[in-house]
């Protein structure tokens, strides 16, 4: 059965990372093989950097921009093919003249759809020098183009998947004739031929959207890390490794804010029973994680998720009446329409509760609305600890030293907010 494998940024950053990804994959001999690849290291913020500077007539500033990507791409194809005037530079200087003209082309654009038909060149550059590369360290590769494969509407930067489209585009990429097939991540295509983003995590979704349109046996998401943590290992100096959780709780841990799957990766996944498993691209070795149906190990480690720069908001009704549901639809509907996301929401008789990541762009617009029409208290700059499978010794320990200035607990998940300043530093889990 089919394979899919997803390579971000950091496994193909430069020459050496490109040829250590060729190392890997001569590895797995198994087809058919399905490889989706991120733009190289910083790409897509250089290409993002690029778009401004084009959108706001900094043509100076662009056309620098434009010559450190076309220089940074073809440093890569003359360390790894020993010519800056092969074939393969010759398709990424074609590739970037194409960029320049689109830039042109649609200046005059909405920024989403201009957006678009900029970023995507990120992983056309990438998957032409990695296929190139497959092919020249002996492996039959054949290179696709995800906007041909991956067909959605024209909601750009955050595009909706035509699936059935889309199932007939990728029909026969699972043939066994021996080859790689190499496309790319993050990007898709309207039934028109206009290039579109799939938005947050869209690389790990492309590969999620091929596999299930392949009926595939399994994803590998490759990193830099060995796997999926019961906490971030930057913060906590003891996290533990989950070497085995389900969809459902993967998709909670997302919620809460772990850097773990994004829930949009894992629905099309669950649909089919595909299983995910996170691998280290620099220890081949280290046992992965794996995400399932299973759902046995879920309560045996508890999770703990720090969200930090935020801000609480108290909103009480003016006239001490009661936080009724019109109320609270009331708020949650401008809380939507300011594009936030309130990581714990806590209501009593007459009060609402929200903590909200501190965007001040989104967040000055909302406060000032509520406080038309409510009485608004305002914390800023706390820490927003969410515990999953905790018990209540743990809690304790957790909050101890610290104010709980907000609480919320049900049968599998605690949530406590504390003032920023006494969650500096690293965390111990304890025992």
């Amino acid at each position: 059965m089919t394979q899919v494998f997803k390579f971000g940024g950091a496994s193909i950053q430069d020459a050496a990372a490109i040829r250590r990804l060729g190392e890997l994959l001569a590895r797995f001999r198994a087809r058919p093989l399905v490889v989706v690849v991120s733009a190289m290291g910083k790409t897509t913020n250089a290409l993002e950097a690029l778009l401004e500077a084009a959108r706001e007539g900094e043509d100076d500033d662009y056309r620098d921009r434009l010559e450190t990507l076309r220089r940074e791409h073809l440093a890569a194809v003359e360390s790894l093919f020993g010519t800056r005037t092969g074939p393969v530079a010759e398709r990424v200087e074609a590739l970037i003249t194409e960029l320049d003209r689109r830039h042109r082309r649609h200046a005059g654009r909405e920024r989403p759809f201009h957006y678009d038909q900029t970023v995507c060149f990120g992983e056309l550059l990438s998957t032409t020098i990695v296929s190139a590369w497959l092919e020249e360290a002996g492996m039959a590769t054949q290179w696709l183009d995800a906007r041909e494969l991956v067909v959605t509407d024209d909601c750009h930067q955050a595009a909706n998947v035509d699936w059935q489209a889309t199932a007939e585009r990728v029909r026969g990429l699972d043939s066994d004739d021996g080859r790689i097939r190499v496309t790319q991540g993050f990007i898709g295509g309207t039934a028109e031929g206009a290039s579109t983003t799939l938005g947050r995590e869209g690389s790990d979704f492309s590969a999620a959207i091929l596999a299930h349109c392949l009926d595939a046996e399994e994803v590998t998401i490759w990193k830099d890390v060995p796997g999926l943590f019961n906490a971030d290992p930057r913060r906590f100096d003891n996290a533990e490794q989950l070497e085995q959780i389900s969809y459902g709780e993967a998709i909670e841990l997302a919620w809460h804010g772990a850097k773990v799957i994004h829930p949009k990766t894992l629905g099309p996944l669950q649909q089919k029973a595909i299983p995910l498993t996170v691998r280290s691209f620099e220890d081949l070795e280290a046992p992965p994680s794996t995400i399932g149906r299973d759902t046995r190990f879920d309560t045996q480690t508890p999770s703990l998720i720090l969200r930090e720069a935020q801000t609480l908001l108290e909103i009480r009704p003016r006239d001490f009446a009661f936080m009724d549901e019109a109320r609270q639809h009331d708020i949650l509907g401008r809380l939507v329409a300011a594009g936030l996301h309130a990581g714990l929401i806590d209501s009593g008789a007459m009060r609402l509760s929200l903590c909200l990541d501190g965007h001040p762009e989104r967040l000055e617009p909302l406060v000032a609305s509520l406080c038309d029409d409510y009485a608004v208290a305002r914390r800023d700059d706390l820490t927003l600890l969410t515990v999953r499978h905790a018990d209540d010794a743990l809690l304790a320990a957790l909050g101890a030293g610290r104010d709980s200035l907000a609480e919320r607990r049900n049968a599998d998940t605690a949530q406590r907010v504390f003032p920023g300043s006494q969650c500096r530093g690293t965390w111990h889990i304890p025992a």
